[in-house]
């Protein structure tokens, strides 16, 4: 076993391939996919949700081609899978590097902000790249003040001498995005369509670059950006790169071993997945792949869970990175998850309610269509709010993919619900802290159900049963104590739900809960209400049974709750004693 001061650090936050490599970070080997995309063609654009470990890769595939890195490629590639399967193109290039995210400044200024970034970055090319071109070049490139000019110099300078140019985007929808969701279609079609200085400048590429690469989140720029970019060979659903970013369970288990053999990692193996996996695994990128290949996890929230338990020796106290609550929240923005207009609002409950929609996925639209009622789910799908969990028919199965994701649904939904009936969430915390450590789950009930009753007088968006256990569940979500199952198969039938302790880190939750919600229409009868009591005390007993649930709820005592509204009105809610 080698000393804990030579173990490779984990490369949480890690984006620069070389500094990966001679800076001994772990590294997940994913070279083969160089060869696999110098393959598939010269022009190629490729998506995935943003923490999935893009810009390594393509850091990564920088290194590889670069003709400045050649005399690196020992040092940093040695033990990979390209080491020795080179191809004939290793060291070939020269990189001219954008990052899109990089535009800085306000949005009325954009054309300069723009202009002023990517001008800097070919500035910076033809300096790494002096001795390849004549003086007269340099100076013609370094005085010109368009960032378009400088671009046509360069590339027609390297396509007289016989350079071969490599024009890699990373981040290539993100400013574009950022307009089309503060400012709107009719600004962003300005700069995207007809003589927009962005498509103007994306169109040198096609016609001057030897190969070229786009990577992104979604689709939405490259199909407005037509002869600008829309010859590019899109590779983000086809099977060969399914696998191409991500963490299978392989990578994982062998990550958490190599820790382990180092001494900062305890826990077995099969621990530390069975935690993990409901929280980050279950992407699926391509139909053709869906049961074949292993589901992936997404690579960062791995590195941040592995992070806090070699740190600290326990699992960290959220298991949602902060740092994704930015991340999903421009999502919000720009696929209009914050208006909750048209029919998204009627789709994010109807996927809430039964974890998954059908739809097909869309491979490309225009801004306009964004807003189109068919194509939310596609948006969904590129940010990972939904992942491909099977086929049926011409159709995908678009499911959920993880609890990770399931929180931000329910914060949606919260934030929605506290629009017109704000809740004291402080207040609620401590009747969540009493219904956990104290047994007190009647206070939390009726608090909810008072709120419940309010909201629903104000508007009438929930629909039945299913609008109440929403209205539930994202409040519940608020507090880290209890894990939170909605609908989970039980004993012939599906709990409403189910909260237990998270014994991991918070060894003081004492009590546990199965709560039946049942719904009637305001024009019930009186036995109507006594029959379907009756059929929920007889569902939550069987439920409680369960081993399922005697072993989620081990070491706590388990309550067993049915709570009956009639419309928006509480009827009746009783704690249902076992035998």
């Amino acid at each position: 076993m080698e000393k804990q001061e030579n173990m490779r650090r984990l490369p949480l936050g890690v984006s620069d391939f070389r500094q990966l490599r001679e800076s001994d970070y772990y590294f997940v080997d994913k070279t083969q996919y160089i060869k696999r995309m110098e393959e598939y063609g010269d022009f190629l654009f490729f998506t995935r949700p943003r923490r999935f470990g893009k810009s390594l890769f393509i850091s990564m595939m920088m290194e590889y081609y670069d003709l400045l890195a050649q005399n690196r490629f020992e040092r940093e590639f040695k033990g990979t899978w390209i080491y020795s399967h080179p191809t004939p193109e290793r060291g070939k290039y020269q990189i001219l590097f954008f990052n899109y995210s990089l535009v800085g400044g306000d949005f009325s200024n954009v054309e300069e902000n723009f202009n002023k970034y990517c001008g800097n970055r070919i500035n910076r090319f033809i300096q790494d790249y002096a001795n390849f071109y004549d003086k007269t070049i340099i100076e013609a490139v370094m005085t010109e003040t368009s960032a378009s000019q400088k671009l046509n110099i360069v590339a027609d300078a390297a396509k007289s001498a016989g350079h071969k140019l490599y024009i890699i985007v990373d981040e290539y929808d993100n400013f574009t995005n950022s307009i089309l969701a503060s400012r709107g279609t009719g600004e962003y079609r300005n700069i995207t369509h007809g003589t927009g200085f962005f498509r103007d400048f994306m169109k040198i590429f096609k016609a001057n670059a030897t190969r070229s690469l786009l990577v992104g989140v979604s689709p939405i720029t490259l199909d407005d950006l037509s002869s600008g970019a829309n010859n590019y060979t899109n590779i983000t659903t086809d099977p060969t790169f399914n696998m191409a970013l991500g963490f299978s369970q392989n990578d994982v288990e062998e990550m958490i071993r190599y820790y382990q053999s180092r001494g900062v990692i305890k826990r077995s193996v099969e621990d530390i997945i069975e935690e993990i996996k409901p929280w980050y695994d279950n992407y699926c990128f391509s139909p053709d792949r869906f049961g074949v290949d292993s589901m992936m996890f997404n690579s960062d929230m791995v590195l941040y869970y592995l992070n806090a338990l070699i740190r600290t020796g326990k699992s960290p106290e959220n298991m949602l990175d902060s740092n994704t609550r930015t991340d999903y929240g421009k999502m919000k923005m720009l696929i209009g998850l914050d208006r909750w207009d048209g029919n998204r609002g009627a789709i994010t409950q109807k996927i809430v309610d039964e974890g998954f929609i059908y739809s097909q996925i869309s491979e490309s639209f225009p801004a306009e269509d964004v807003v189109k009622p068919e194509l939310f789910p596609s948006l969904l799908y590129y940010y990972g709010m939904l992942t491909i969990g099977g086929k049926i028919g011409d159709s995908m199965k678009l499911v959920i993919p993880n609890r990770n994701v399931m929180v931000q649904y329910y914060q949606y939904i919260l934030e929605h619900q506290q629009e017109t009936n704000h809740l004291d969430v402080g207040w609620l915390r401590e009747a969540i802290l009493g219904a956990a450590i104290w047994g007190d789950w009647r206070t939390l009930m009726e608090y909810l159900t008072k709120h419940y009753k309010e909201d629903t007088s104000v508007r009438d968006t929930n629909a039945g049963e299913k609008g109440l256990q929403m209205y539930m569940n994202a409040y519940l979500h608020l507090s880290r104590l209890f894990i939170v199952r909605p609908e989970v198969e039980l004993h012939r039938g599906f709990s409403d739900l189910l909260l237990f302790g998270d014994h991991s880190k918070y060894s003081d939750v004492k009590h546990s809960y199965i709560i039946e919600l049942k719904y009637l229409k305001t024009n019930a009868s009186q036995a109507e209400a006594e029959r379907q009591w009756q059929e929920a005390v007889e569902q939550v007993l069987r439920y409680g049974a369960d081993e399922q649930v005697l072993r989620l709820t081990a070491n706590t005592t388990l309550h067993l709750i049915v709570l009956q509204m009639k419309g928006a009105e509480m009827l009746k809610m009783e704690e249902i004693e076992q035998a």
